[in-house]
């Protein structure tokens, strides 16, 4: 026979489904390449094929697993789930012996989806090289296959001299894409696409007008200025180039999942041209807020005189461990929003970490060093020059984003000076600087200050995204006059984007009669929060609170909530590389339920898909995420998933207090489905106290169908946020159109009026746990269509039954289904303010 041994062979996908790297195999076995090199599949299918001829060398007792010898010799183990060796053999069966010659592409064994996925681990299969010493696994896509697709090249190992020739000559692939991320490519998106980038041997770039960047570089990428739906060229040269350029073009092109704040289109960062008003500078409003207080200027960093000629070793050796230092507190600050769920600061300082470790930046302050410049005066112009570069790209974005490179530059400085942030402001101080940090508003935030006033900035700037996380009142682009006045006290008026220097005492005493006033209605209503909301006429409104650990549970009760009515189960399942098994979520579950005391709590099951990813859980990616594979369509693909989730609802005690929603239903066979799966675990597990059922109402098909869903659901739940979406066709991401996504719409009003008509016929109870819920406009016209449950933010729930008990819900029905003949959202809300003012 002729010898195939050095012979290169391409194998074929054996299932259907979404391609992993063996990192992200929930298994630390197979993830840490200890098995061999290799793939993973989730699989859609029920049959697993050959990938290639050859000889079936073994078939694993319990028939799910067989290994076969590929004609070039090399061995592959193909596994079908994990943690499948448990059953015994039970729901498989394979249809081939040991020692058969197969074709590529022939049937191996049939297994049972519905019978293993129930009770396995997890159906994740892996094709795996045992021996990969003598052979190297190249993947070709990382994207979903189908069987027969191409998936991996196999290729024996050679000596070291002819590796390093192929991976300096190895291929170079290329690929075309619009950029999806809002803004474009600034330093969120381009710290993602280069952790992307980091995951693959090969070296890749950016191409775009005239321009290339290395994708290793956040500053060289976003150097490029690449828009919104601007088109790059990606290409990427070595040997697992066409996986890289695959996995590089799709982060390009999934925009990431950031709040609405995020999405206000670009401000200018100058301030609007208003008539000269003496006394008064005028700016643009970056957080809103009234606050009066004494101003405090707030320096910059000032650096010592450098001589020259330092001894380039001991200088990199100090920046190495000035870096060090910076690097560990930017993780402790990581750490720390990680486990506060503040997603802003997340996304910020994840960003701010990449740029410490960036090339550009590094080279940069490496080679002045060289030169004999101090490790301060070389870290300081190595930054200086790449944000003198993002200013000069005409991007007010870009603009705004180089003040991330001044936060790092100010950080490694202050470590290599050995200073630390060391300015002891009044409480209540109105601090004015010509541009502050995101670290500066940290610590800031952290002393008391009243408010933020910047010569600089803009109202897109990361800064600006944490000061209205904190409440804190922020205006930008003062000009440099701001950095001349020496006044005592002033007035910032965020709302009216006017920073008053001369305020009158008369003035000030009605910004701090207003802020009492402000501050006492709030006592007032936090006071009273722990009893019923009922209206004039005696309706009784329940007030409950969306959560998502025990911990805010706990303070929805000292709030006032009267329950849970939205309790976000995906706090359990993100940020971890495993699913959380059933006994962990029963206790997650029953802490949220002892948090509450007495009162009900209702527990959406999980909702991830489209653009909420789990690395355990690959889903294929998606044109249009949220018109995708989510919610309880993935239960329906995954349905292990769920009934582990209602195994664990169902241990927790009392199931009275206990309501389950489901998200994203469409149909009322979806509800059915899960209602029958639901009495099947319950007479499995001798429960028969059973916890109510809900729905989401979340997109229109549901509401038109609310009739007919209320027949079999205990309540129903309206979701605003994504039933504004799909009710508009606006994507509530969308940096032009998050504006106009309004929930007081007149055509989600007649979805939420038809939605309480529809339960009324049942005598089915409505609530609303989006945003709408925890408006105050919103409240009497929500009453009105028959809503008798909101679900608001703790901090809110006392602000929001005050509201309810100044109400007349007779006249609130009148007056509601009046505003659905209005033509407008703005015109509704201007009706609400005639009809039911804000004090």
């Amino acid at each position: 026979m002729p010898d195939n041994n050095n012979k290169e062979l391409t194998l074929s996908a054996p299932l259907s489904g979404p391609v992993l790297t063996l990192a992200n195999v929930p298994d630390p076995v197979f993830a840490s390449g200890a098995m061999g090199d290799g793939i993973a599949i989730d699989p859609l299918n029920d049959t697993l094929y050959a990938p290639c001829a050859g000889v079936v060398m073994h078939v694993a007792r319990t028939g799910h697993a067989i290994t076969l010898r590929a004609d070039n010799g090399a061995e592959l183990l193909l596994h079908l789930g994990l943690d499948t060796v448990e059953l015994q053999g039970e729901g498989f069966a394979v249809l081939v012996e040991e020692g058969a010659h197969v074709a590529n592409g022939q049937a191996l064994l049939r297994y049972d989806v519905d019978k293993v996925a129930l009770q396995c681990k997890s159906l994740v299969s892996l094709l795996i090289l045992t021996n990969s010493e003598e052979f190297q696994a190249r993947p070709i896509t990382l994207k979903s296959v189908k069987v027969g697709d191409p998936l991996l090249h196999i290729v024996r190992r050679v000596t070291q001299e002819v590796a390093s020739e192929i991976e300096i000559s190895g291929i170079e692939v290329h690929g075309h894409i619009r950029i999806a991320h809002r803004g474009g490519l600034h330093a969120r998106p381009a710290a993602l696409i280069r952790q992307t980038a980091q995951g693959f041997q090969s070296k890749s770039q950016l191409h775009f007008s005239g321009k290339s960047a290395s994708c290793d570089s956040l500053i060289g990428l976003m150097s490029l200025a690449v828009g919104e739906q601007q088109e790059v060229k990606v290409s990427s040269h070595g040997p697992d180039a066409q996986a890289a350029l695959q996995a590089l073009l799709q982060a390009l092109s999934t925009a990431l999942a950031e709040d609405s704040h995020a999405a206000a289109a670009p401000t200018p960062i100058t301030a609007p041209q208003r008539p000269a008003e003496k006394g008064v500078l005028h700016g643009v409003c970056a957080a809103p807020g009234l606050v009066a207080g004494p101003l405090f200027r707030l320096n910059a960093i000032s650096l010592p005189v450098d001589a020259g000629n330092h001894d380039p070793e001991q200088q990199r050796q100090a920046l190495d461990a000035a870096l060090s230092h910076v690097r560990s507190d930017i993780e402790q600050t990581l750490a720390l929003a990680r486990k506060q769920r503040n997603t802003d600061e997340q996304a910020i300082f994840a960003a701010h970490l990449a740029l410490l470790e960036d090339p550009a930046l590094l080279d940069a302050a490496a080679q002045s060093i060289t030169c004999g410049s101090a490790a301060t005066q070389a870290w300081s112009e190595s930054i200086d020059a790449q944000c003198a570069v993002l200013q000069q790209l005409g991007s007010p974005l870009l603009a705004e984003r180089a003040n991330d490179l001044r936060d790092l530059k100010q950080r490694v400085l202050r470590a290599l000076l050995g200073e630390t942030w060391h300015y002891e402001i009044p409480h209540g101080a109105i601090v004015a600087a010509h541009e502050l940090t995101p670290s500066d508003l940290l610590h800031l935030s952290q002393q008391g200050v009243g408010g933020l006033c910047m010569a600089a900035g803009g109202a897109t700037s990361h800064v600006a995204i944490l000061a209205r996380g904190k409440g804190l009142p922020c205006l930008v682009a003062l000009s440099s006059a701001l950095l001349e006045q020496q006044q005592e006290s002033v007035v910032l008026d965020a709302d009216g984007g006017r920073l008053e220097l001369t305020p009158s005492s008369q003035r000030l005493a009605d910004v701090q009669q207003a802020l009492l006033e402000q501050q006492q209605r709030r006592a007032l209503q936090q006071s009273q929060a722990h009893g019923n909301a009922l209206t004039l006429d005696g309706v009784h409104i329940e007030v409950a609170a969306n959560v998502a650990s025990s911990a805010e549970a706990a303070d929805a009760l000292a709030n006032g909530a009267d329950g849970v009515g939205l309790l976000r189960t995906e706090f359990l399942f993100v940020d971890r590389h495993t699913a959380p098994d059933q006994q962990e979520q029963r206790q997650a579950y029953q802490a949220v339920l002892d948090a509450m005391g007495d009162k009900p709590v209702i527990i959406r099951t999980i909702d991830v898909g489209g653009d909420k990813q789990l690395d355990y859980l690959p889903l294929p990616a998606e044109a249009n995420p949220v018109l995708g594979l989510r919610g309880i369509r993935l239960a329906q693909v995954r349905p292990e998933l769920l009934d582990q989730q209602l195994r664990a609802l169902l241990s927790v005690s009392p199931l009275s207090r206990c309501r389950i929603l489901l998200p994203m239903v469409t149909e009322v066979d979806e509800l059915l489905h899960i209602r029958q799966r639901l009495d099947a675990l319950c007479a499995e597990l001798r429960v028969t106290d059973r916890p109510e059922l809900g729905v989401m109402i979340e997109v229109p098909a549901a509401a038109l169908l609310a009739e007919q869903l209320a027949e079999h659901a205990d309540f129903l739940s309206i979701g605003t946020n994504d039933l504004s979406q799909y009710t508009l066709a606006m994507d509530r991401d969308h940096a032009g159109l998050a504006s106009r996504v309004d929930a007081l719409h007149p055509a989600l009003l007649r979805l939420i009026a038809q939605t309480c008509a529809g339960a009324a016929v049942h005598q089915r109870w409505v609530g609303v746990c989006g945003a709408l819920a925890s408006d105050p406009l919103a409240t009497p016209v929500l009453i009105g269509l028959g809503v008798r449950e909101l679900s608001v933010s703790p901090l809110q729930i006392g602000e929001i039954k005050d509201r309810v008990r100044h109400l007349d819900a007779s006249a609130c029905q009148r007056l509601s289904h009046d505003l659905l003949k209005l033509r407008s959202a703005a015109a509704v809300r201007q009706a609400c303010q005639q009809h039911w003012p804000l004090s």
